[in-house]
């Protein structure tokens, strides 16, 4: 297959293409400054949003587009300013994706979307799944729901891939929270009864294409394994698969006051699962967080 990529060179972006190209796909990514990142041998790079690009004349016959582009949601404080960019940052990305696909004569099938379990809000007690509907109660659940919007207006079949916590070996969360037990450090965040509902990078990739081969998956899909955890149950497997102690608790207030708003991603949750997933029988490699953990520090 033939698989465009915006957000190519980021955390997942990287997984995706290493994998799609190991399985004899063509990879094209979208970049804004390609002859600066162009570092993956058999990839196409494709510059887009400058006004006078039209990367959609290198994309016809494409079979899927994937759109992972937009600001780090922890790479800054939650001012004012920032929640702006954060949002344009997607939805520009996403208004011009949209647009690429309308202009091409030959459209791909499929348009997976990044999102976020955010959309569902945060809440200690209620289990989620891709049916509910849920008030928009902060500013997480505002920029999703404005970032699915965007998407939907593709014309063709549309995943909105609400991602959990994504854990990877060198990038994204996992790292962050590793580094306190490896310094001897380790402990629960905040109270510890905050659902994490994370997922292993490896299922990220798989479920994706997953879902590119499969025209029933549709819609919101949740990207999550089928068994969340609390954090403290976290940091307590983590302890253990380092062999390091489990003691040292990070106050909630030591959170907010460093982190502000942006506190909430550690010290709010969402008891998520991915019902569509299981219903369409996707085999998850790591259903199991004491594996993917396992994996993850080998």
């Amino acid at each position: 297959m033939k698989i465009a990529i915006a957000g190519g060179n980021g955390f997942i972006g990287k997984a995706m293409c290493k994998s799609f190209l190991e399985q004899q796909h063509e990879v094209y990514i979208l970049s804004r400054q390609p002859q600066e990142i162009a570092t993956m041998p058999g990839v196409t790079y494709i510059r887009w949003m400058h006004e006078e690009d039209r990367p959609e004349k290198h994309l016809e016959g494409i079979d899927a587009i994937i759109n992972l582009a937009g600001q780090s949601l922890s790479s800054g404080r939650w001012t004012t300013k920032r929640k702006t960019t954060l949002l344009e940052s997607r939805l520009s990305t996403t208004k011009e994706i949209v647009r690429i696909i309308h202009t091409m004569e030959w459209k791909p099938s499929v348009l997976i979307n990044a999102s976020a379990i955010g959309y569902y809000g945060v809440s200690r007690d209620r289990q989620f799944t891709e049916q509910d509907s849920v008030e928009l109660s902060d500013f997480l659940s505002h920029i999703v729901n404005e970032w699915e919007q965007e998407a939907a207006k593709s014309g063709i079949r549309t995943v909105l891939m609400r991602l959990g916590v994504v854990l990877g070996a060198s990038e994204g969360a996992f790292p962050k929270m590793i580094l306190p037990y490896k310094l001897f450090i380790g402990g629960t965040l905040g109270s510890g009864k905050q659902p994490l509902s994370w997922i292993h990078i490896d299922d990220v990739v798989g479920a994706a294409l997953y879902c590119i081969n499969h025209s029933a998956m549709q819609g919101a899909v949740n990207f999550t394994a089928p068994k969340p955890v609390t954090m403290e149950q976290f940091g307590h497997l983590l302890a253990e698969q380092l062999h390091r102690p489990h003691y040292f608790p990070v106050p909630s207030a030591l959170l907010q006051l460093m982190l502000g708003e942006m506190s909430m991603l550690l010290l709010e949750g969402q008891h998520v699962m991915p019902e569509k997933l299981l219903k369409e029988q996707y085999s998850f490699r790591y259903a199991e967080l004491s594996k993917a953990i396992q994996s993850l520090i080998r």
